[in-house]
């Protein structure tokens, strides 16, 4: 078959997506990829898919001209192609790609990787982009979302029919995020932020959590690791210049961050579909401690392998953190391993690979049956 994926950028595509476009060549499927150009692009042609460049998919553009501009160009890239089968991700492509793809006939599988706060926030924003959804999600084959909350929203605003599924997330790669052995006592405690540094992901709460507890513990450490939004590079600098952080910048491979971190704090509010710092971390045997919102809860068993604190809650956070310290290194030691076992028995990309591939099936033996 031949197989169109439609999405925003290359780094989701080749982190989180990489295995499917992997299994789907192996089996001997033609695959296409159509996304903005990165510098990430010849890692995927290198697992055996083809690329289309996408000029004209602007990520967080809200202009209607240039969407204009995307659906002509997706209209071309299908009549060109001819898929047998698209699959999309991110919300321009799901409604967009979706629209088109029902309209000429073309199976195609949904991927909701969240919200977005477009949807989660009440508005006139929200009440465009639920309509532009339904038209999206219309006629697709299967719509996977990545929690409960995102699914039970759409199916209760009747954007979503009987036709959806739940996946776990964008899974975790087990055998790249390996179980790292954890940090020796050397009498330092290493918290890291691992996300792009802005405040719905909890940067403000961590770093207050951060000079606090520094205060009051000198053998702990507060890593942010992530590239750092303009309002933030000034309150960030001047955090490590007291020694409060230090800041890594962007990251190429979090392993060797995992690697020193005693745990991952991950305060966030942003709309997730599943967390892939959590997902990772634990993996690595890391404990977490993140907030009850969809997309984190599910990979935090509270006292087992992390800990939940409450959404923009600083003071929260900073009790959360002491009784982390108070904890003995084979506790939290422990609360790694805790992890690792929980992703190893529900976070398993291959969980997500199966999925398509039995999706997949179903199209190819309608496919067949029609001949």
């Amino acid at each position: 078959m031949k197989v169109l994926i439609l999405a925003n950028n290359d780094g989701g595509l080749l982190h989180f997506r990489g295995e499917l476009i992997a299994e789907l060549v192996k089996a001997g499927h033609e695959v296409v990829f159509c996304i903005p150009s990165g510098e990430l692009v010849p890692e995927i042609e290198k697992l055996g898919a083809s690329f289309i460049d996408n000029p004209f998919l602007i990520r967080r553009g809200t202009n209607p001209v240039d969407d204009v501009q995307l659906i002509r160009f997706y209209r071309k890239v299908l009549k060109r192609i001819q898929p047998d089968i698209v699959f999309t991700y991110t919300i321009k492509p799901n409604v967009y790609g979706g629209i088109l793809c029902g309209k000429f006939g073309i199976p195609y599988l949904v991927n909701i990787t969240g919200l977005g706060t477009a949807v989660e926030n009440d508005g006139p924003l929200q009440k465009l982009t639920l309509g532009l959804y339904k038209l999206g999600l219309k006629r697709a084959q299967v719509v996977f979302f990545q929690n409960e909350a995102n699914r039970d929203f759409m199916l209760s605003r009747g954007i979503v029919g009987n036709r959806c599924d739940l996946l776990p997330g964008s899974g975790v790669n087990l055998q790249r995020f390996r179980l790292l052995d954890y940090p020796k006592d050397d009498g330092v405690i290493r918290f890291f932020f691992f996300a792009r540094v802005m405040r719905e992901k909890g940067i403000e709460e961590f770093l207050e959590a951060a000079r606090q507890i520094r205060g009051r513990h000198p053998n702990t450490e507060f890593h942010v690791c992530g590239s750092c939004e303009e309002e933030y590079r000034g309150s960030l600098e001047a955090c490590e210049k007291d020694g409060v952080v230090i800041y890594h910048g962007s990251v190429k491979d979090v392993r060797e961050m995992h690697a020193l971190s005693s745990c991952t704090v991950h305060p966030t509010f942003y709309p997730e579909g599943m967390s892939n710092v959590l997902l990772e971390s634990c993996a690595c045997g890391r404990p977490i401690i993140t907030t009850n919102r969809p997309g984190c809860r599910e990979v935090v068993d509270d006292g087992v392998n992390g800990f939940v604190v409450k959404q923009r809650d600083a003071e929260d956070l900073i009790s959360i953190i002491e009784n982390f310290l108070a904890l003995s290194y084979a506790e939290k030691r422990e609360m790694g391993l805790n992890g690792r076992r929980k992703v190893e028995r529900e976070f398993d990309r291959q969980i997500i690979v199966e999925r398509y591939l039995k999706e997949m099936a179903v199209i190819e033996e309608a496919k067949e049956a029609r001949r």
